[in-house]
């Protein structure tokens, strides 16, 4: 049977946080308008109108590009992309082409970064060097050995179209989304596998919110994905025929999609068969592609330089300010937070994966001055990271400050409370919203350190179990913990167990 490697490129196209819209001054925030009242004769593409450029699209471009590592161009042109749907007044689209806006950077992914269920929704910069344009061969499709620098062929400003909604038979058309400003970030065909390009889309989005330039939500459709796909035989210099998905809306719907089509296009070839250009689209229920069309190419667009626009030269020293501008991003913060913190590198990446975890996490260590870093990282990212999974909400919606939070882990370094009391603390802060020492108090959750009631605690367990005592003096050591455990018992998990320890050791061996 043969062996074949799968080679992914991914379109990506991001709608930009801007007021207006790409061309015109109607309002960008267009999602809970009524149908077509966010819309004017541009963005409606009402005969005589002209386009103005949004600075701030261009801006949130360029600022994508710098942290894309792509080079920025000296001269960049919009053009006129043609074809015909009904969501598309002008019947063309003002993109870029020849002269995109930034071009050749990488993004590096891992395969331990997992999207998490804890915000809204990191190795270091040395890596390996970028791959070929085909990838390394003889790479068995499925495999992410470790991180791997992703190639970025350009990333350009265009702009939305307008959404259809069928009802009863009759195709309706709403232009408020017409004319908001997309990014669109296209990869070198580096990916070898469906979890790579999951991979990729995830450390993608977060740098999308790092940078404050869109939400990048996929179900919401603020940042949306087609897929190229082929695969060719193991060691095969030149590329199979490529297949389009297109409009996938999660990144489980990515890894699934190109799942089943790198499945399909591999029993086609097992038979005999020929795979054909196509576009497709991903049927989510019951799980497979369907050909939509048969694939446009470059030339079926008719591409042309757009009139009504002048080419951008972005000044060279407004470029310069909004690079220093960049906010630390996901690798460079995970890189410190090993280097200065002394976190594991695996709990620095799942830290940063969203701004606000991040955040919360620095500011409870500045909070918290007495508790190591590792000590904070774990609690956020196993006890609160369990609640919020749990109960919902995103970090940002959090009840518990991080001022809180170190409270409630003071409480536990300083013996007022143990472990198993401070989890339960937890729970009632995350549900009220109050302070750790409040519920403490309340609940009677302190912890007893105090010698003599220990002590007289220690003595009664003894009493009550003679038989138990006789096994450990006879060398049975497991007797100890199990003693141990009636001592927490009795004073219900209150007792400080360095204290409760010791003093039954002592009255034990003594």
């Amino acid at each position: 049977m043969t062996q074949f490697e799968t080679v992914i490129g991914l379109e990506v196209h991001v709608q930009l946080l801007t007021e207006s819209k790409m061309f015109c001054g109607c309002s960008a925030a267009y999602a809970a308008a009524p149908p077509n009242t966010h819309v004017c004769p541009v963005c409606m593409a009402l005969p005589g109108v002209l386009p103005v450029i949004n600075e701030e699209a261009v801006a949130k471009t360029l600022m994508t590009g710098l942290a894309l590592h792509c080079t920025i161009a000296a001269e960049a042109v919009f053009a006129r992309k043609n074809y015909h749907y009904p969501d598309l007044p002008k019947g063309y689209q003002i993109s870029q082409y020849e002269l995109p806006l930034c071009k050749g950077g990488w993004l590096e992914i891992e395969p331990e970064l997992q999207p998490q269920s804890t915000g809204r929704g990191k190795a270091s910069d040395q890596g390996a060097a970028s791959p070929s344009e085909d990838g390394p061969a003889g790479r068995p499709s499925g495999s992410f050995d470790g991180p791997r620098r992703i190639g970025i062929t350009r990333a350009h400003l265009e702009e939305d179209t307008g959404k259809l909604m069928h009802v009863g038979g009759y195709s309706l058309i709403d232009l408020n989304r017409a004319g908001v400003p997309l990014l669109e970030i296209v990869s070198d065909p580096d990916l070898r596998s469906a979890e790579e390009a999951r991979a990729y889309l995830v450390k993608l989005q977060s740098i999308l919110r790092y940078l404050g330039v869109s939400h990048a939500d996929m179900e919401k459709g603020a940042m949306r994905c087609e897929a190229n796909v082929s695969i060719r035989p193991v060691g095969q210099p030149q590329l199979g025929t490529k297949v389009e998905i297109k409009n996938l809306n999660s990144f489980r719907a990515v890894k699934q999609a190109l799942e089943y089509e790198v499945a399909r296009q591999a029993r086609l070839i097992e038979a005999g068969e020929s795979v054909l250009q196509v576009t497709m689209g991903w049927d989510d229920e019951h799980g497979r592609t369907f050909v939509q069309r048969v694939k446009e190419t470059s030339d079926d667009y008719r591409y042309f330089p757009e009139p009504d626009l002048p080419p951008l030269a972005p000044d060279p020293a407004w470029v310069a300010e909004l690079a220093a501008a960049l906010p630390e991003l996901p690798d460079a913060k995970a890189a410190r937070f090993v280097a200065e913190l002394g976190l594991d590198p695996r709990d620095a990446r799942v830290l940063v994966a969203e701004r606000e975890v991040a955040d919360y996490f620095e500011a409870t260590v500045d909070a918290a001055r007495d508790q190591e870093p590792r000590v904070v990282a774990n609690w956020i990212g196993g006890e609160l990271f369990r609640l919020m999974n749990l109960r919902g909400g995103g970090i940002d919606q959090l009840p518990i400050t991080p001022r809180n939070l170190a409270e409630l882990l003071s409480l536990i370094s300083s013996g007022q409370i143990n472990q198993n009391s401070a989890k339960r603390a937890l729970e009632v802060m995350f549900d009220t919203g109050r302070r750790a020492p409040s519920v403490v108090q309340e609940l009677g959750m302190a912890q007893v350190s105090d010698s003599a009631a220990l002590e007289s605690v220690v003595e009664r367990v003894l009493a009550r179990h003679p038989q138990e005592v006789e096994k450990y003096h006879a060398g049975k050591g497991t007797m100890f913990e199990w003693l141990m455990g009636q001592v927490m018992r009795e004073t219900r998990g209150k007792a400080n167990p360095g204290v409760a320890r010791e003093l039954l050791k002592t009255k034990l061996d003594g």
